[in-house]
């Protein structure tokens, strides 16, 4: 990581305290978290956690495109081709750094507003879906889109997506779907809606705060700047039967095919329907399987259960041939494993949930 990709500051407030200021600083990526992000960023925020002079912590991406575009997957990738056979030391460095500081922040001791304008997608909406203070602008668009590489939702997806209306949750695995502010709120991914271009007033306006009471002063200071008014028309919400329809079914091969062969005329489903159709088939299995696996589960039983996914991902040859076709190579024409949903074999997703480690050994046990 150079100096300057990961920008700390301290603001001071009225009181002698300090607001932490963390900012994702790779605009040409879109800000997409590297390794050494990851790691540099929990670091500060465990100092600030314990810094009984930080009364809250920002966090927000660089630039006016995007807070945080996902995970570095093209440098995944390179340190999975780098060393052939080595795949899992470098997916479980990665993931189980990201999830462990994703964890952590579901649980951070002090107000985190994240300030998720712009892009948020995959690892991006995971650090925003963990915060205390989730800020969503009139330019956000959030998505979960592993399927066009051959990953799958991870970051606690499989977590966040049962506390959606049944259905919903699957749709937007399998379709990589992209979601407005309003999409945001409706679905509990978000809080607030506020203006993009009133990040600055809102930082003015929590230097200037009472602390007293933490966690009531970033939320009165948030509410004062809220104007739901500025999100667009919801695309979820108003077709939720629709969704729930095609997703009620007994396999994700039902599922795939009734998402494909929907005739309504409509830009946002056939965006979702286009996405499906050239992503990864093994993807829907991992989604499907994911999601019945973790119907009534915790947090840290998702993560502990993404890093065995993921790490298995790794050493299989989907995720790198998603990469290659569209970041690396660029020519946007995957080559997978299976052409179709209805012919991933039953025992070739088996062999994504084999077991890693036991209990007391899995690097996420202390979770």
């Amino acid at each position: 990581m150079t100096e300057s990709e990961v920008i700390f500051e301290e603001r001071p407030t009225r009181d002698g305290g300090r607001i932490g200021v963390a900012t994702l600083n790779a605009p040409g990526s879109l800000n997409a978290l590297s390794l050494a992000m990851i790691t540099s960023l929990h670091a500060k925020l465990e100092t600030w956690a314990d810094d009984m002079s930080v009364h809250a912590v920002w966090l927000q991406g660089a630039g006016d495109k995007a807070f945080c575009a996902g995970g570095d997957v093209v440098a995944l990738y390179r340190a999975m081709t780098k060393s052939p056979g080595d795949e899992g030391e470098a997916a479980q460095a990665y993931f189980g750094a990201e999830y462990r500081l994703d964890h952590f922040l579901h649980h951070y001791p002090k107000p985190l507003v994240v300030w998720g304008d712009g892009v948020a997608m995959g690892g991006g909406l995971g650090l925003l879906v963990a915060a205390d203070h989730r800020i969503v602008t009139d330019t956000s668009r959030l998505a979960m889109p592993e399927i066009s590489i051959g990953l799958y939702p991870d970051v606690g997806a499989s977590w966040f997506f049962q506390r959606m209306p049944r259905g919903v949750g699957l749709y937007l695995g399998v379709t990589g779907a992209q979601l407005n502010a309003r999409d945001a709120l409706e679905l509990g991914l978000a809080d607030r809606v506020i203006a993009s271009d009133a990040r600055q007033d809102v930082l003015k306006t929590l230097e200037n705060a009472d602390y007293r009471h933490p966690q009531q002063a970033v939320r009165e200071v948030l509410s004062g700047f809220e104007n739901r008014a500025l999100a667009p028309e919801a695309e979820v919400m108003p077709r939720l039967d629709h969704l729930q329809a095609l997703s009620d079914a007994a396999d994700i091969t039902q599922v795939v095919r009734r998402i494909l062969d929907d005739p309504r005329e409509d830009a946002w489903l056939a965006a979702n329907r286009a996405r499906l159709a050239a992503g990864c088939p093994a993807t829907a299995h991992l989604v499907w399987r994911m999601l019945c696996r973790h119907r009534h589960g915790s947090l840290a039983e998702t993560f502990r259960d993404e890093l065995m996914l993921s790490v298995q991902c790794c050493r299989h040859t989907e995720l790198a041939e998603g990469i290659r076709a569209l970041l690396i190579d660029k020519d946007r024409a995957p080559q997978w494993a299976y052409t179709d949903v209805a012919n991933v074999p039953a025992n070739y997703i088996d062999g994504f949930f084999m077991p890693l480690w036991d209990v007391e050994t899995h690097p996420l046990a202390d979770l």
